[in-house]
C-alpha cells in the first residue's frame, strides 16, 4: 500500500466560498451546502455499505474540492493539461504515463481504442466500425468475464473467451488487440493469472489491460509489475477523487493514444468528457494518496466497528465478528452482526430496509450465515464520517430492542397461477415490452420459466391468498445482471401488478393466461 514517503508540493489552494462572499457569512454558506439536496427533495444518507456507484461512491477529500474550485476559475488548453497531468501522474505512481478519464469505464474504452487504432485519428473516428481494421478482437479469460466488459466491447471488437494457457496461445493472432483482465482473487487462483497472461501475450506484441476499478492504488503498481501494460482505476472509490473521474496508467505510447480517443477529440470517446476541474481534482486525489496515513485510517475504521460492536453485543443473542480484507479491492474491515431472528422478532432484511427509510437514513447490508435461525446485517466503515458510527449504533440498538411489527405471514393460496402467461410490461421511462411466464404451482410454491426478448431464465415464486410473486435473475458474463420481481393480483385468467428491477427501477405489468 502506498505510504507517505514522497515529498510533494502544495496542492492548489486559495479557494473561496462564493456564497459566503455574497452573504457575508460562512454560516450561511455552510447551511446552503448542508441543504443542497434537501431543497430539491433528495434525502442524503449515511454510507455504511461501501463505494457503490448507486449511492454515489465515496466523498471527495477536502484537498480535491479545493483543487476543483481553483481549477474552475481559469481557462487552459486541454491537450496541454492532459500532457502535464499525465507526466505528474507518472512521477507520483512510477508508471510511464497517466491519463484522467471520466471514470474507470471510460478509461477502459479509451485503452481499448488505443490498442485497436493506436494514436491514428483517422482510425479513431471510424470506430466502432472495424471494417478494414487489422486489430478486431479482444481476448478475455473466463475468470474475467463480467458485467463491465461492455466498456471494451463498445469499441466494436469481437470478444474471444479462453480458459487455459494453451487456449490463450491459440487465440492470439494478428487480429488480437489486447487481453482484458478483471483484477481480483479469481485471477490469482486461475490458470491464467496476470503474469502468465503477460508472459504469453507480451512476446506476441499484445498489450494486457487490467481493470482494477475498486482497488487501492499500489505504488509501484502491482499489476504493471506483473507484466500488464495498462491498468485502470475508479477515481471516486478508494482514491476519493471526483466520482466522475478515473485513471489509466501504464505504457506511455498507449496512454497517449488513449488520450486521442478522449474529448475534446471526436469519435466514440467524445462523450467521455473530462473537464479541467475533474483532471485537477483527480490529480489532487492521487497526490493526497501518497500523503495519507493509510494505517491510521484503517485503525480508525476498526475503532468505529469495535464501538458499534460493544453497543449491540449487550443485546441478547447478538453476536459480532470483524472480518479483514483479503484483496486489494474495497480494502476495508467489516462488521458482521447476527442474532436469533425468533428471539428478537426481526430479520436482517427488515433492519436494513427500516434504517434505509428512517431519519437519518442509513445504508448497510443484510447478512446471514450457515445457521438458518440467525439473521443479521453487515457494516462497512470505508466511507463513514466521524461520529456516524455512534448514529449507527444508536439506530441498531433502538430497532433490535424495539423492533417494528413483522410483515404479515403468508396466507394459504386461494388461486392457481399454473399456465402460460403473456406479459405486457410498461417501464418507468415509457417504453414497453412483451414477456412470457410459464408457471407451475405446487401448494404455495411456484416454479417455471421467464422469457424476455432474447433469453429465458429460471423463475421461482410463491402465492399468498390472491397475491402472486415471481422472481427471476439473468446474469450474463457480457452484460448487466437483471433481476425481476413480479408482484401482482390474480383474478381468473388475468394478473397485474408491479415489477421491481433493482437498479433499473420499477415498472407495471399485466398478463393474460393462455396467450
Amino acid at each position: 500500500m502506498a505510504g507517505g514517503a514522497l515529498s510533494l508540493g502544495p496542492l492548489l489552494g486559495g479557494a473561496t466560498d462564493a456564497l459566503a462572499q455574497s452573504t457575508g457569512t460562512a454560516a450561511a454558506a455552510g447551511k446552503a451546502r448542508k441543504d443542497v439536496y434537501g431543497r430539491i427533495g433528495v434525502r442524503p444518507l449515511i454510507n455504511a455499505r461501501g463505494t457503490y456507484t448507486i449511492i454515489s461512491g465515496s466523498l471527495m477529500l477536502p484537498e480535491v474540492r479545493d483543487a476543483i474550485d481553483a481549477a474552475a476559475r481559469q481557462y487552459v488548453h486541454l491537450d496541454e493539461l492532459a500532457d502535464a497531468v499525465g507526466k505528474r501522474l507518472a512521477e507520483i505512481t512510477q508508471a510511464e504515463h497517466g491519463l484522467v478519464a471520466s471514470g474507470c469505464h471510460a478509461a477502459l474504452t479509451h485503452a481499448t481504442t488505443a490498442c485497436v487504432a493506436g494514436g491514428n485519428p483517422d482510425l479513431h473516428v471510424r470506430l466502432p466500425d472495424l471494417t478494414g481494421f487489422r486489430k478486431t478482437e479482444v481476448i478475455i479469460p473466463a475468470h474475467s468475464r463480467n458485467v463491465y466488459e461492455n466498456a471494451v466491447s463498445a469499441v466494436g471488437v469481437k470478444v474471444v473467451e479462453v480458459s487455459t494457457p494453451d487456449e490463450l496461445k491459440q487465440a492470439i493472432g494478428p487480429q488480437t488487440a489486447l487481453v482484458y483482465i478483471m483484477a481480483g482473487p479469481r485471477v490469482d487462483e486461475s490458470e491464467l493469472p496476470t503474469d502468465v497472461v503477460a508472459g504469453i501475450a507480451g512476446p506476441e506484441g499484445v498489450p494486457v489491460l487490467v481493470d482494477a476499478a475498486a482497488e487501492i492504488l499500489t505504488i509501484p503498481n502491482v499489476h504493471l509489475e506483473r507484466g500488464a501494460d495498462l491498468v485502470a482505476y475508479s477515481g471516486g472509490k478508494a482514491i476519493r477523487g471526483p466520482q466522475s473521474a478515473g485513471l489509466l496508467l501504464g505504457r506511455e505510447d498507449l496512454v497517449r493514444a488513449a488520450w486521442v480517443s478522449s474529448a475534446p477529440h471526436h469519435g466514440i470517446g467524445r462523450g467521455y468528457k473530462v473537464g479541467k476541474e475533474e483532471a485537477m481534482g483527480m490529480l489532487a486525489a492521487v497526490e493526497m494518496w501518497v500523503q495519507r496515513d493509510h494505517d491510521a485510517e484503517f485503525a480508525r475504521w476498526e475503532s468505529w466497528l469495535k464501538s458499534i460492536s460493544r453497543r449491540v453485543s449487550a443485546i441478547g443473542s447478538v453476536k459480532t465478528e470483524v472480518t479483514q480484507p483479503d484483496s486489494l479491492s474495497n480494502r476495508t474491515p467489516s462488521l458482521k452482526i447476527t442474532w436469533n431472528e425468533k428471539k428478537l422478532g426481526v430479520s436482517g432484511q427488515t433492519v436494513m430496509d427500516t434504517l434505509y427509510e428512517a431519519e437519518p437514513r442509513i445504508a448497510l447490508n443484510a447478512s446471514g450465515g450457515e445457521d438458518p435461525s440467525r439473521t443479521g446485517v453487515s457494516i462497512t466503515p470505508y466511507m463513514l464520517q466521524p461520529g456516524e458510527e455512534k448514529t449507527i449504533a444508536d439506530a441498531l440498538v433502538r430497532i433490535l430492542t424495539d423492533p417494528p411489527e413483522p410483515p404479515p405471514a403468508p396466507r394459504p393460496p386461494s388461486v392457481d397461477a399454473t399456465g402460460t402467461w403473456t406479459l405486457d410490461i410498461e417501464y418507468l421511462a415509457g417504453s414497453s415490452s412483451a414477456h412470457r411466464l410459464e408457471l407451475t404451482q405446487d401448494g404455495a410454491e411456484i416454479t417455471g420459466t421467464h422469457t424476455g426478448e432474447y433469453v429465458s431464465r429460471k423463475a421461482t415464486g410463491s402465492v399468498s391468498g390472491k397475491t402472486v410473486t415471481v422472481r427471476s435473475t439473468l446474469s450474463e458474463s457480457s452484460g448487466d445482471a437483471l433481476d425481476f420481481t413480479f408482484t401482482g393480483t390474480l383474478k381468473g385468467d388475468s394478473m397485474s401488478g408491479d415489477l421491481n428491477m433493482g437498479e433499473y427501477l420499477k415498472a407495471t405489468w399485466k398478463a393474460e393466461r393462455g396467450g
